[in-house]
């Protein structure tokens, strides 16, 4: 009994180890099942998510009807005209101002033109009441009245002494006293002359023995009046301003501009000049720049440039807002795409659209340079050989960004 007790106790160990051994094999091969098929799942779930594509290679595919509402051409090939702009203001031309003043003080008696009236050289712009005048038209008169005296006095000397009535010498004085008095007339008549007074004018007040001391003083140009300061009964005085009168040549105007100190060395004097101002912005204003600016301002580091503007037909205006463009370098021939053709994206980068076969579009970035008449110069981004979207290009970032949002 002892023996088959003892296989008893020894066979319940050899089962118990299969036992064992048959549930580790078991668990083993359910853990290594269910790592499996975590393993296949991840595989699966990568094998499903969408490969975006590089920022580059964005492409939006259209149909034929979509696609027909799009303008599609070559890359084209431009020449861009290299050309510096600018903003400034219209001024009058200084060089063609004058400020009409009187050349001595008096009461005004008439001022005859009004602001915006046009007047011709030698027109009266207004009248004065001067002293100065008086004076010089009273000593005229006596001029005129002592030659006359020593003339008289020449001749009944002369004649006396052909009688034997008078002596040599007396008439000797009265001949040197008779020049004298006839270089006291001339200067007299030139004096009164300064003031504007014609020969007609001085003979006629010698003739009459009559002063008038009304001064006239006319536009010494042809032009505008610009600004007046004269009414009758104000007092002027020569160079003290207002001036009575301010007359302008409005034949030529002139741009202020102050450009960039970077862009100071392009201009040069004598460039033609392109002006446009907002109250006629289809109509282009040409000119020459005239003036450079000696310095750099220090606070805000730009530079003056002074042009010169035709306006024959008198439409510019002193302090109107304008722009001009001026051609600094020989036109450069570059790659073009209509501006139409060119989207601004939100990161604000350029990009045109291209196509093979009107149906697929992709985005390119590109790098843009000059803007000139409806043209963007393309400076890198896409080939000479490419076909692109010329019009409707944002149509196409639109749906792309509505794509990506969806």
């Amino acid at each position: 009994m002892s023996v088959f007790g003892n296989l008893s106790k020894s066979r319940a160990i050899w089962l118990a180890a299969i036992v064992v051994g048959g549930i580790v094999v078991f668990w083993g091969r359910g853990f290594i099942g269910l790592a499996d098929g975590q393993s296949g799942k991840k595989e699966q779930v990568a094998s499903t998510e969408p490969v975006r594509p590089a920022a580059d290679d964005q492409s939006v595919d259209l149909t034929e009807k979509q696609a027909a509402s799009l303008k599609i051409g070559p890359v084209a090939s431009r020449d861009f005209a290299i050309q510096k702009t600018a903003v400034g203001t219209i001024d009058f031309n200084e060089n063609l101002l004058v400020q009409v003043f009187s050349q001595y003080q008096g009461k005004i008696l008439k001022a005859l033109y009004n602001i915006g009236d046009e007047v011709k050289a030698g027109d009266v712009l207004f009248t004065i009441d001067s002293p100065d005048l008086l004076q010089a038209e009273s000593t005229l008169l006596a001029a005129s009245g002592v030659l006359e005296l020593q003339k008289k006095t020449l001749a009944r000397l002369t004649n006396l002494l052909k009688s034997g009535g008078s002596a040599q010498k007396d008439v000797d004085q009265s001949t040197s006293d008779e020049q004298t008095a006839e270089g006291n007339f001339k200067a007299a008549k030139d004096a009164v002359r300064i003031f504007g007074k014609s020969d007609a004018e001085i003979d006629q007040i010698v003739t009459d023995r009559k002063v008038d001391s009304t001064l006239v003083v006319p536009s010494p140009i042809a032009g505008r009046v610009v600004a007046r300061n004269a009414a009758p009964g104000f007092l002027t005085q020569p160079g003290v301003a207002p001036p009575p009168f301010t007359v302008a040549d409005l034949s030529t105007m002139w741009m202020l501009a102050n450009v960039i100190e970077t862009d100071a060395p392009a201009y040069k004097l004598g460039q033609q000049v392109q002006v446009t101002v907002p109250a006629y912005p289809n109509k282009v204003f040409t000119g020459h720049v005239t003036a450079l600016g000696a310095m750099i301002d220090p606070n805000t580091h730009r530079q003056l440039v002074r042009s010169e503007i035709e306006d024959p037909e008198h439409l510019l205006r002193s302090g109107m807002f304008a722009s001009f463009v001026i051609r600094v370098g020989d036109a450069a021939r570059s790659l073009a795409v209509p501006a139409e053709g060119v989207v601004r994206e939100g990161d604000g980068t350029m990009t045109v659209w291209s196509t093979r076969d009107h149906r697929h579009f992709v985005k390119r970035t590109v790098t843009t340079g000059l803007a000139q008449d409806g043209w963007t110069q393309i400076l890198s981004g896409i080939s000479p050989d490419e076909t692109i979207v010329q019009d409707g290009a944002v149509f196409l970032s639109n749906k792309l960004l509505l794509g990506d949002a969806g």
